[in-house]
């Protein structure tokens, strides 16, 4: 059994008046390329089909043609509802795909049985149990009393979200040993999701949800299933060291800050000799974006490439002055004059480590814990992509190191500094 798991296309999404329509065409046909290639059973598409409740037209054609394709490749389709997506224009067409080998869950506010079901493979046969969960409403699975605090909230909606997952989990067993019974194969058991994991990097493309009642869900409220598929965060990354717990990110870039991570689909395979085996297929950038900032001279500079650009490239770019530029906007359009680039972005640059530093003038060490000292220093530095996610891990168990050894808070400043630049023990 092989499938792809992926999220978060937000097909119809409009970026700085800008469509997306040709590069999620490109993206899809590269997919349906893969599913030919790599003779995929499935693909899961983990939340935010669409990225409003009500897309465009063109961005309903583009999923209802990518349905009629994918069906053409003998190969299952799973949607899951995302915190974009609407529950009743997912569901309208539900019954008609039901007929092109695709699965859609909406919300978790239907039986069970249709949230635990099993993936066939290219044969007819059963290949695999999913809990297919989609962006779960608070509506859906809690109801709030009178007097309650948001603390208690929080705590409720955690918790039923975390009994949610293991009451379909305990479903899926079930039919597990069924089949096991039946057919002598044991057949794996995958979970989906759409929500913010405890620990994870998101963009600035990410909306929050379950605002003011949970900020994230703990990893330990998963199930022990065999690979658990999320949505919501853009990002791919791996939750809680678990390899098989995974966000597979956005398929193409949805703010200008995800293009220091390459985005990914996830490539997954059970077999009865490899249980699970999980790998990363890399996704072409099918737009040219590039961030430049800087000074003006050091901006003008780095343009000038572009010159003799055959594409044209979206750009966002941060000046860094301390003058306040009145023409900032002219002069900018000045440089690019000529160019085959366009300006989606222009911004002044927010002087991270200048406000950190003048907001520590104003503190004293004995006002912040150890802990507070230590986040404030991390703010200075930047740990984007997954080389630096590790160097953060690392950073921070030896914090925690330094913590236990330190005395009094004073000796921490600039142990702290040492470590989180390098200058102290080897991480």
């Amino acid at each position: 059994m092989k499938l792809l798991h992926t999220s978060d296309w937000h097909l119809g999404q409009s970026f700085f008046t800008k469509s997306r329509k040709d590069e999620h065409q490109a993206f899809i046909h590269w997919l349906l390329e893969q599913v030919e290639q790599q003779q995929i059973d499935a693909v899961i598409i983990a939340g935010d089909i669409f990225d409003t409740g009500t897309p465009p037209s063109y961005a309903r054609e583009i999923y209802n043609q990518f349905v009629v394709d994918l069906q053409r490749l003998n190969c299952v389709l799973v949607v899951l509802g995302g915190n974009h997506d609407s529950v009743s224009t997912l569901n309208e067409s539900k019954q008609i795909l039901a007929c092109l080998n695709t699965f859609v869950v909406a919300s978790t506010g239907v039986d069970s049985h249709e949230q635990v079901f099993c993936i066939p493979d290219k044969s007819g046969k059963p290949g695999a149990i999913l809990c297919a969960v989609p962006f779960i409403r608070a509506r859906d699975v809690l109801q709030s009393s009178a007097g309650d605090t948001g603390v208690d909230k929080r705590q409720a909606l955690g918790d039923a979200i975390k009994l949610h997952y293991a009451t379909l989990y305990q479903r899926a067993l079930l039919q597990q040993q069924r089949h096991q019974q039946q057919h002598g194969v044991t057949l794996p058991i995958i979970a989906t999701g759409h929500l913010t994991a405890l620990g994870v990097t998101q963009s600035d493309s990410v909306r929050d949800i379950y605002i003011g009642t949970l900020d994230g869900f703990a990893a330990d409220g998963f199930p022990p299933a065999d690979y658990i598929a999320l949505g919501h965060i853009h990002r791919p990354q791996v939750v809680a060291k678990q390899q098989h717990i995974r966000y597979s990110g956005s398929p193409i870039p949805l703010s200008f800050d995800e293009l220091s991570t390459q985005k990914q689909v996830m490539l997954v395979a059970f077999s009865q000799i490899n249980p699970v085996q999980i790998s990363a297929l890399d996704v072409p950038r099918f737009q040219a974006m590039q961030v430049i900032k800087g000074d003006l001279s050091a901006i003008e500079q780095a343009l000038q490439p572009f010159k003799s650009n055959e594409f044209l490239t979206w750009l966002c770019i941060e000046v860094e002055t301390q003058d306040y530029l009145s023409d900032l906007q002219q002069r900018i359009q000045a440089l690019t004059e000529g160019l085959n680039v366009e300006v989606l972005q222009l911004r002044r640059s927010r002087n991270k480590q200048r406000q950190l530093l003048s907001q520590q003038h104003s503190e004293t060490l004995a006002e912040l814990s150890p802990h507070e000292v230590f986040e404030l220093r991390l703010k200075m530095e930047n740990f984007e992509g997954d080389e630096q996610q590790a160097r953060l891990g690392r950073v921070r168990e030896q914090f925690e190191i330094i913590l236990s050894e330190a005395q009094q808070g004073s000796v921490l400043e600039p142990k702290v500094n040492a470590v989180v630049s390098g200058e102290g023990k080897p991480l």
